[in-house]
């Protein structure tokens, strides 16, 4: 096998964005070692995710003795592990073998990891020192752990919602205007972003008005950049040198916890600053996100009116008086019997005309009869929701149920009856005591 270019190999698996501790102390080794786990067929990128795995555990060992060498050694085999965490996704890239499997391995793996190394580091401070803080402390990691990958999940999961919801007006309203469908598109200004990332973002959207065809820019994040215009050039001085803004994510966060605190001796003031600053960046994304909705509200109501709910915050009109509980009027209205009730003092004035025309006489009509007419009444009166006003509705059950229908029981076996004690059986003539 020939050699391989190191910088081919970098412009091929390295992202464009990532996180800063992965550019500067991670890429340089991995994308090497890359080149030369590529030359041997049997290296694979779930083997090296389980390699990955097996020297993080080792880590977490050192970590429970809890002595300063421990540490140091601990800390060492954690960067090394989260190196060859990095390496099988490259793998992956380069030769092309990745699958879905192995991203699921690789995700569970780092949970795993990032657990039994908490676990083990705050418990061995623990037997050291006798500070319950340090068990507060490992729960503190593991669950800032989770919230932040289960936050981004549930994001991008909102983020692709919002997008196909847009995708689908926008391509109907396309359609509608006789637009052939191989140049129907969605054009959003995130996908320009991502594919300039060096680029402005208005400069973008003018350059893509002047071209004939071309639709409309959908910007989602429009207000946050009008909010906070100095962010655009904080973003573009990171990613010249392929850093992403978010400066503490989940990676630096483990990083410092389980490297950086370890080596400088003080674990517990490097696990509180981590944190705190963690926290402090989801709060950003969040508020990142909620400003992201309102451009997709605003946006669904220019592109779609119809579709955008104008009640929200009120409560439904067929709420008001559903169909499950009887008005005042009808209070002094028999359960049965239809036929002899017209509505005259009902404060519903307006259905007494339809009562009246629909009032049924004992004589020509039976006491059924005057029951599917007061149905018939109350569902024209309080008719069900539509599904779009409020799917979740399910409408109480008639609280006034038809009598049941007789059953012939004559096929029935006879089941002989039990006498009461004292009593006189009437087939043997005896008396029970």
């Amino acid at each position: 096998m020939q050699k391989l270019s190191l910088r081919a190999v970098q412009k091929l698996t390295c992202k464009k964005r990532d996180a800063w501790w992965t550019v500067l102390l991670v890429d340089p080794v991995a994308t090497r070692l890359v080149c030369l786990f590529a030359r041997f067929d049997w290296i694979t990128p779930n083997r090296v995710t389980w390699a990955a795995l097996f020297v993080g555990l080792g880590s977490a060992g050192f970590f429970l003795k809890g002595d300063y060498e421990s540490l140091a050694i601990g800390a060492g085999l954690y960067h090394i592990s989260f190196i060859l965490d990095c390496i099988d996704g490259k793998l992956a890239r380069l030769k092309g073998n990745g699958s879905v499997f192995g991203g699921w391995l690789d995700y569970v793996f780092d949970r795993i990891r990032v657990l039994f190394c908490a676990l083990a580091l705050m418990g061995g401070q623990f037997l050291r020192t006798d500070e319950p803080v340090f068990l507060l402390a490992a729960l503190v990691v593991v669950f800032l752990d989770m919230l932040r990958y289960v936050d981004a999940l549930q994001i991008y999961k909102m983020r692709m919602s919002m997008r196909s919801k847009i995708e689908a007006v926008t391509l109907a309203r396309q359609a509608e205007a006789g637009v052939k469908e191989e140049d129907q598109k969605v054009v959003f200004m995130e996908d320009l972003l991502r594919e300039n990332p060096l680029a402005e973002g208005e400069t973008l959207k003018a350059a893509a008005a002047t071209r004939p065809g071309q639709p409309e820019v959908i910007d989602l994040h429009q207000q946050f950049r009008e909010s906070f215009p100095w962010y655009a050039r904080f973003r573009h001085a990171l990613l010249r040198t392929r850093i992403r803004p978010h400066l503490i994510s989940g990676i630096e966060f483990q990083m410092f916890i389980f490297i950086v605190g370890p080596l400088i001796g003080h674990v517990l003031v490097t696990t509180a600053v981590s944190a705190i600053l963690l926290g402090a960046f989801e709060l950003v994304i969040m508020f990142k996100f909620w400003l992201s909705t309102r451009d997709f509200t605003r946006t669904m109501e220019r592109l779609a009116p119809d579709s955008v709910p104008t009640r929200a915050g009120s409560i439904s009109p067929h709420l008001q008086a559903g169909r499950h509980r009887r008005r005042e009027g009808d209070r002094g209205r028999p359960d049965t019997g239809a036929d002899t009730w017209t509505g005259q003092d009902d404060p519903y004035s307006h259905d007494a005309p339809y009562l009246q025309e629909h009032q049924y006489s004992q004589d020509t009509r039976t006491e059924q009869d005057g029951w599917n007419a007061q149905v018939t009444w109350m569902d024209q009166r309080f008719p069900a929701p539509e599904p779009d006003d409020d799917p979740g509705f399910q409408p109480y059950p008639h609280p006034y149920p038809a009598e049941p229908e007789a059953q012939d029981t004559a096929w029935l076996p006879r089941v002989p009856t039990q006498p009461h004690p004292g009593h006189h059986h009437a087939d043997s003539g005896q008396s029970w005591s």
